[in-house]
């Protein structure tokens, strides 16, 4: 690591009132006098709970929103951006968790797309000459004629970390880069990492993954309620001491298993075919018990959900739920019979962020709620009321709009949505991807506490831990079929694991 290239000092955001002003206050801030400090070829870690200011500071070191106070300083240089071409042109990269790819271009278009060669007559000869050897660079050699719309995401961010170097950026914001990759592909971008830290560019890194911050970082940074904790380097890390930096205290148990599952079937699956050419899937969920279902990432935990709940067609098998067959399955079907699907995209499939709290927490409900149609409010309100309570939903009224909370408690409403239903079974796709460490440990209280109301519950996750932690019993898939069962607690090891995924 060489000398600091950027310093941001005092950094303070303010809330904006309906007119585009700031409320200045002491309670109505987004930051408050934040420090960061990055030096030439480091991954910089920057931690903190959802909410915690993170993006925010990224967005104005970015220029894609000012500061309101404090001084920014790169390269030695105070500057100010007013827009994100600005920054990019001052050397500052950013690869968004939400890549911003167009998927009918290909790869070659997508890296010069708004600078191409030769201006309105591009010169797509040299384009796609020159995209390779960025490609190559990186050590993907990856067709620059290919769509981006065909490649996987690991290759889309390739495609995002080559944009950003051909930039010539000296900073690389990366935010949250490894949340839908493979052990495999984290790997290769980690090499990636360091081989950039090798050419002198130094690398902002986001994430909520604690066992991977140590394999890549020099220096980390905590952020908690729009403030500064601290900088420690990754020689002082441990787990608790950074904890206790996010949340202010320490968590004293992350895993909460206190339920007992029973013998009572609720969930049998016979010789489910997932695609044409898959192996048959057989499996079941007790009353009351945790089944946890790993693999990689395309390995067909998805599409087994989407099977069960009816939002895909398979191709053969047999499923049983409450001791009877249930013949071509679909949503509305399986969720009169109390049987939910949490899916891993809050986002687009899980809620609709531009309705408010209490549309989102009833949504699912409505007809069993208010079966003669007529809404009242009254009644919503109480329901949306009683769901924020019984989840800890952290909001300043009913009627906020869900893309105003963060993204641990987006997960908390998504959740709710279907509690407020009286669910006998839940299917849970990554229920704690892209939150913080915090909003997890509540999230598995709440798996917990259902279990123990007999709730019986699939959970599909990718983090070992997690399946490690919370599962009565774990499946393990690959290419659309289930490869292990592992029963015995004493057999819950990632090793174990990791072996059946390959």
């Amino acid at each position: 690591m060489g000398e600091t290239i950027l310093e941001m000092d005092h950094i303070t955001k303010y809330i904006y009132d309906a007119y585009g002003k700031p409320i200045r206050g002491t309670n109505v801030k987004i930051l408050h006098d934040v420090h960061l400090d990055v030096r030439a070829s480091e991954v910089h870690i920057l931690v903190g709970e959802n909410g915690a200011g993170k993006s925010t500071l990224m967005n104005i070191l970015g220029g894609i929103i000012p500061a309101d106070e404090g001084t920014i300083k790169l390269f030695g240089r105070e500057v100010q951006f007013s827009n994100p071409r600005e920054s990019q042109k001052m050397g500052v990269g950013f690869i968004h968790q939400e890549l911003n790819l167009c998927p009918n271009l290909t790869v070659a278009e997508n890296l010069f797309l708004g600078r191409e060669l030769g201006g309105l007559l591009s010169d797509k000869k040299k384009m796609y000459e020159q995209s390779g050897k960025m490609l190559q660079k990186l050590g993907f050699p990856m067709d620059p004629h290919t769509l981006v719309r065909n490649l996987s995401t690991a290759q889309q961010q390739i495609v995002e970390i080559a944009k950003a170097i051909s930039y010539k950026s000296r900073i690389l914001i990366m935010d949250e880069p490894t949340a839908t990759l493979t052990q495999k592909e984290i790997d290769h971008l980690f090499e990636i990492i360091r081989d950039l830290k090798k050419q002198g560019i130094s690398v902002i890194y986001i994430s909520h993954r604690f066992e991977e911050l140590k394999e890549i970082g020099d220096r980390l940074t905590v952020l908690r309620d729009g403030g500064y904790v601290g900088t420690i380097d990754m020689s002082e890390f441990s787990y608790d001491k950074v904890i206790g930096m996010m949340v202010g205290r320490t968590l004293t148990h992350m895993y909460t298993c206190t339920h007992k599952p029973s013998d009572q079937r609720v969930l049998e699956i016979e010789d489910l075919r997932i695609g044409a050419k898959t192996q048959p899937i057989s499996l079941h969920v007790n009353r009351g018990e945790v089944v946890g279902v790993g693999g990689l990432v395309g390995s067909g935990r998805t599409e087994l959900a989407k099977s069960i709940f009816g939002a895909r067609n398979f191709y053969g098998g047999k499923i049983r739920y409450m001791g009877q067959e249930i013949r071509k399955p679909t949503p509305r079907k399986m969720i009169e019979q109390g049987l939910m699907y949490v899916t891993e995209d809050r986002k687009t499939e899980g809620l609709v962020l531009r309705m408010n709290i209490v549309s989102n927490i009833t949504l699912a409900s409505l007809r069993k709620l208010f079966p003669k149609t007529w809404i009242h409010p009254q009644v919503e309100n109480g329901v949306a009321k009683r769901m924020i309570s019984e989840m800890g939903i952290a909001c300043n009224s009913l009627h906020q709009l869900v893309s105003t909370l963060s993204g641990g408690n987006q997960q908390k409403v998504a959740l709710a949505k279907w509690l407020a239903s009286g669910p006998k079974m839940l299917i849970l796709d990554e229920p704690t991807r892209g939150i913080d460490v915090n909003a997890k440990a509540e999230i598995y209280q709440i798996i917990d506490r259902l279990a123990s109301s007999g709730v019986a519950i699939l959970m599909i996750s990718s983090e070992l831990p997690e399946l490690i932690g919370m599962s009565d019993r774990i499946y393990v898939m690959r290419r659309g079929t289930v490869s292990a069962e592992i029963v015995d607690r004493a057999d819950f090891k990632q090793e174990k694991i990791l072996a059946c995924t390959v």
